[in-house]
This record gives C-alpha cells, structure tokens and sequence, in this order.
C-alpha cells in the first residue's frame, strides 16, 4: 500500500525550492554519527558539504562518489554531530522501507543545472 499524497502546496512554494544537479566529489565519514556521512559536492560555480544517512543505508557509502544526484541547495546551514550541512539529497525510498536510491539525470548534466 503506498503512502497517502501530502496535502497541495502552491506553485509558489514549488518555485521557492532551489533544485540542482550536483556531482559527488568525495564521501567522509562524520564520526561523532551512526548514520551521518559528509558529501562534498561540485554545483559548477560552488561547492557544498552536505550530511546524509548513509552508514545504515549503504554497505559502502563511498560508492556514490563521482555520480550525479539532485540536492536542495537553499536551506539554511545546520549543525548535525558537529559538522555543518549546507543542502539536502534527494534520496529515494527510506520514507517507504526500502533501500534508497539517488534521485539523478538521466543523463549527464553540467552541474549547477535547475529543476524546471
């Protein structure tokens, strides 16, 4: 049975989501954390650290360096097991029990591109 759609947002809200393709440049663990692994990520024009859960979603989370993925790049930084994050990954699946997997182009992209 698949979860239940979420309650309409406007296009408004939609447009106030900064979506980009980013390349995966290097993986690092965050050591204070069990799930939490640091991505560094190339935009094209800049660079972000970005935390994600990794450790008990992946055998090697190392596997995903060099691919392309999309990330939201307009949150505000946060502090998580002493590391800052600057985005989000668009990881499919955990929320449904299964293994996720990266959102990604279906083909190469220059990084920095936008959804939409």
């Amino acid at each position: 049975m698949s979860a239940p759609v979420k309650q309409n947002i406007t296009m408004k809200e939609v447009d106030a989501v900064d979506v980009r393709v980013g390349t995966i440049l290097q993986v690092d663990d965050v050591p204070a954390s069990r799930k939490l692994v640091q991505l560094t990520v190339d935009f094209g024009d800049f660079q972000r650290k970005i935390c994600v859960g990794f450790k008990n979603e992946r055998e090697n989370p190392k596997e995903v360096e060099g691919k392309q993925a999309l990330f939201i790049v307009n949150l505000p930084p946060k502090e998580m097991a002493g590391v800052v994050s600057e985005g989000m990954i668009f990881d499919i699946g955990y929320q449904d029990g299964i293994k996720p997997v990266l959102a990604v182009p279906e083909e190469k992209v220059p990084n920095g591109t936008r959804l939409g």
